[in-house]
């Protein structure tokens, strides 16, 4: 296993890194200094890796069978410079991933990300509790400021005015509706699928005394009724959890319950092709979910009278949201060991660090949609207001 794996690293290019195998052998790939080293412990972790990939790797690295010395973030960045360079021989072993994402597991499946509870998040997300990508106008910003700039950056595009209903599907902790209420004087109707998010907003409404005018319901945005029609309609970091087989749904949904001349913003991770989700990330992160690609999201908009009016991409602004991320993460590690062990303390460690190298080096880029329902040539027409 050790050769056939050193036979693979020899057609790499890109950054230099160097592995240690368990025979002891030690090899250095590429002719610059490593930018990191890899352990391989057991012959275990060798086959799991050849023969499972990004699966095999995880596991093995949750196992604390792969060790790597140097920053854990730039793997991802090893790994997009070889995209495509396995033999086709090995990737013809590979399983299919599921991306299996019905109605009525949908609940389960995000639930196994989402309902670790409020006290896990709180340990290394910002007072806020916003977990979707922040808007640094500064690098040197909190990620606090950068967060309340997100809500911000959003609510503008959004051009609310009093009066109006905003609808947020997957509104999360809540930050986002109290916020509209609370600048905009709207009606806000939110709906999540998890109940200690549902529980924290609606406790955040009513110390905000803003009870009457926020409303979080625990419910699939399917389940909204079809009476219900609103001005706007925004959803941050959801769309990532449709699944692939169900993107038709979401914007069918969207365009029921969007009034006619109305704006929507989608805020989505995307990527650059329409490859599946890693095999890994579909096990323990986000089962059932899918990140669609760009051309994926536009290519629905005309079948549900949507017309798009404006695309940002802030790829580089979710990198050093992770890093923050990572960062308040790494000073809580003997809480979060306590809270639950060693394995998911690793488990967490590898996905914000592949997560953030995937928006540094990778193919994933966080992509910010505005459409309206037809047409409405009373909205702003250039981006001024904004800045």
């Amino acid at each position: 296993m050790e050769n056939l794996l050193h036979y693979i690293f020899q057609k790499f290019v890109g950054p230099s890194f160097s592995v240690s195998f368990p025979s002891g052998r030690t090899e250095t790939y590429g002719t610059n200094k490593p930018i990191l080293h890899v352990h391989f412990l057991t012959q275990k972790a060798l086959s799991k890796t050849i023969f499972q990939l990004s699966l095999g790797f995880g596991e093995s690295y949750m196992d604390g069978e792969i060790l790597v010395d140097g920053p854990l973030d730039r793997l991802m960045e090893v790994d997009h410079a070889n995209a495509g360079r396995l033999p086709q021989w090995l990737i013809s072993t590979l399983a299919p991933v599921r991306n299996i994402n019905i109605k009525h597991n949908q609940s389960k499946q995000i639930q196994h990300h989402y309902d670790l509870g409020n006290d896990f998040y709180k340990l290394w997300l910002d007072p806020t509790m916003t977990y979707t990508c922040a808007y640094f106008k500064s690098p040197g910003h909190s990620l606090e400021k950068a967060q309340l700039q997100k809500l911000d950056h959003v609510l503008a595009k959004l051009q609310l005015k009093k009066g109006m209903r905003l609808l947020d599907i997957g509104s999360g902790w809540g930050q986002l509706l109290l916020r509209a209420a609370e600048k905009y004087d709207v009606e806000c109707y939110g709906v999540t699928l998890f109940r200690e998010q549902h529980k924290l907003s609606n406790a955040k409404a009513r110390d905000n005394k803003l009870k009457g005018k926020v409303r979080y319901h625990l419910q699939n945005y399917q389940d909204i009724p079809q009476s219900e029609k609103f001005d706007r309609i925004v959803s941050i970091g959801m769309f990532e959890a449709v699944g692939r087989d169900n993107l038709s749904d979401y914007f069918k949904a969207l365009s029921t319950h969007l009034k006619d001349g109305g704006l929507s913003l989608l805020h989505t991770i995307t990527k650059d092709n329409t490859s599946p989700t890693s095999a890994w990330v579909d096990k323990y992160i986000f089962p059932g979910g899918y990140i669609p690609a760009v051309k994926e999201v536009v290519s629905q908009l005309h079948d549900f009278r949507l017309e798009l009016t404006d695309y940002e991409n802030l790829r580089f602004h979710y990198a050093l949201t992770l890093d923050e991320w990572r960062s308040n993460f790494e000073k809580h590690i003997p809480e979060i060991t306590r809270m639950y062990d060693e394995r998911f303390v690793r488990m967490w460690r590898l996905w914000l660090a592949s997560a953030s190298g995937s928006f540094r080096y990778g193919e994933n880029s966080l992509s910010q949609f505005v459409f309206t329902k037809g047409k409405n040539s009373e909205l702003m027409q250039t981006r001024d207001f904004l800045y």
